[in-house]
């Protein structure tokens, strides 16, 4: 009966997209407006990861549920931020800039956080880990909002944030996290490990470029930026926990 705690919750998320387009300006989704229908896309994916994520925490052991929890928060704050600027795309046709700094500056710590649960539900790790990451993780969009925001200069801030990026980056290929994946974690761990940084190297790359370009090489096509970062958010938020899940559960089944 355990999984009755989230059946409510799973339930209320089921109609998050109802109750949210219900609340729009009168917009309809145009069938030629790829990048509104990506928008929907991801915002029911997202729900139904987190609710695939809160019922797989059931079935593991104990010291893995704060990750796959974690997960499904990550999903979570990103599918209530999807609802948000599908309907401002929808109704306005405006890039819904702020939403999405709202939605990263929630999810982004708690993926960096996510390095730091899966190595210590199998070893032990340093509390200096999960700073480092956090902190990394808001140097990296705080610089990248505030020039995009317009409130520093748009090359500052992209310094500032790129800053941020090299700084996780450092710390999950040669830092201390890196070191006690490769030292002390399982193999199952050490797969997830090197696929979350992967996603965070390759998946992440996608928003600089798309900084750079809007901001410092004479714009780019909003509709362009707006449908490849809703492609990226799927990969590099769902696929991401996904890493975690598979460890979880091949861990817990061994």
């Amino acid at each position: 009966m355990s999984f009755l705690k989230y059946l409510i919750p799973a339930s209320f998320l089921a109609l998050l997209p109802t109750l949210s387009f219900a609340g729009s300006h009168g917009g309809n989704l145009d069938p030629s407006d790829a990048v509104g229908i990506s928008f929907w896309i991801i915002s029911i994916a997202m729900v139904a990861a987190t609710v695939f994520f809160l019922m797989e925490s059931l079935r593991v052991k104990g010291k893995w549920r704060t990750s796959l929890v974690v997960g499904a928060l990550v999903t979570l704050v990103a599918a209530v931020h999807y609802f948000y600027m599908r309907d401002v795309w929808v109704s306005t046709g405006a890039s819904p800039t702020v939403f999405r700094y709202v939605d990263w500056i929630i999810t982004v710590p708690l993926q960096m956080i996510e390095f730091y649960l899966i190595l210590a539900a199998c070893t032990a790790v340093a509390g200096g880990v999960f700073w480092r990451l956090f902190l990394g993780s808001l140097v990296m969009l705080i610089g990248g909002y505030l020039g995009e925001a317009g409130f520093i200069n748009a090359t500052i801030g992209f310094v500032i944030g790129m800053a941020g990026w090299i700084f996780i980056l450092y710390e999950i290929f040669a830092g201390e996290a890196s070191k006690v994946s490769a030292d002390s974690a399982p193999e199952s761990v050490q797969s997830a490990f090197n696929t979350m940084k992967w996603i965070v190297t390759i998946g992440w790359a996608i928003y600089p470029i798309g900084y750079f370009m809007g901001y410092m090489a004479g714009g780019a096509d909003a509709n362009s930026l707006n449908f490849i970062y809703n492609i990226a958010d799927v990969i590099n938020k769902i696929a991401f926990c996904l890493a975690i899940w598979a460890a979880a559960t091949t861990e817990s089944d061994a």
